[in-house]
């Protein structure tokens, strides 16, 4: 998709926002995958491993989100740093918040994952209600901006919530875990190619990321007895902490997943 200057002008400012997410390019999902194990393996760290709990573990990372969601409206394009480190916090919280309602509630995941589905598909029916358009490629009001994060929030919660559910149903062991989801991504992308509305595909596959990542976060950190490779819930999170910042710091550089070029001026 080439690239574009998405902006719009705010009724009676006469200011202009840059589109405030990032291309999608294989350096986006990267990222969102490496995001996704770093929500699952750091949230059973603090409340596992350190006994953080999940109701503390929640209001430290729903803070902690708050604070940095503030700072990334506040801004008026895309900034890698401070969108990036939104997408990690959303990825914990999202994932606090089913095992919140699986853990200290009993929930069963069946209806959790019915629940946020159905949840998701409000989220979008409102959004393109409102906007006429549920395209990444048009966050340029703080309403969109605002459906977009809502979404993303959804989605990490339905695919911890589909994940798990499908882990309990199948028994597999984490590396084979890994496979489902790839696969189903990989049919996507087929779909995609094949002419299936890109919209779809990209919302599509952002669910599917978050049980791949933490699919394979558990690969990851599992024993081997287990079938994982050991590295332990803190270990992955430090690997993929630094990958993160590694690429972060690459497309801050670079710029190659900035949507800035040749209009001057946003079309739904």
């Amino acid at each position: 998709m080439p690239n574009t200057t998405l902006t719009s002008t705010r009724a009676g400012t006469g200011t202009t926002m840059l589109n405030k997410v990032p291309e999608v390019t294989l350096w986006f999902w990267v990222i969102k995958i490496l995001c996704t194990t770093v929500g699952e393996s750091c949230a059973d760290y603090l409340n596992s491993t350190l006994g953080f709990g999940l109701t503390n573990t929640t209001l430290v990372f729903g803070a902690a989100l708050a604070v940095v969601l503030v700072i990334q409206f506040r801004l008026r394009a895309y900034v890698p740093s401070v969108y990036w480190l939104a997408v990690v916090l959303i990825s914990v919280v999202g994932t606090l918040l089913t095992d919140n309602l699986t853990d200290a509630h009993g929930v069963p995941l069946w209806l959790s994952t019915t629940l946020f589905s159905a949840l998701l598909v409000v989220v979008f029916g409102t959004w393109f209600a409102r906007e006429r358009t549920l395209s990444i490629h048009s966050i340029v009001t703080t309403p969109r901006e605002a459906f977009y994060w809502l979404t993303v929030l959804v989605t990490f919660a339905l695919g911890t919530a589909a994940g798990d559910w499908t882990l309990d149903l199948t028994g597999w062991a984490p590396g084979a875990a890994v496979l489902l989801p790839a696969g189903l991504i990989a049919l996507v992308a087929v779909a995609w190619r094949a002419g299936l509305n890109a919209v779809l595909c990209f919302w599509l596959a952002y669910v599917l990321t978050r049980p791949l990542g933490a699919n394979l976060g558990d690969f990851l950190g599992s024993a081997p007895a287990d079938g994982g490779l050991g590295l332990g819930t803190l270990g992955t999170s430090l690997l993929f902490l630094g990958t993160i910042a590694v690429v972060v710091a690459y497309l801050s550089r670079t710029r190659v997943d900035r949507t800035e070029g040749v209009l001057d001026h946003w079309r739904s």
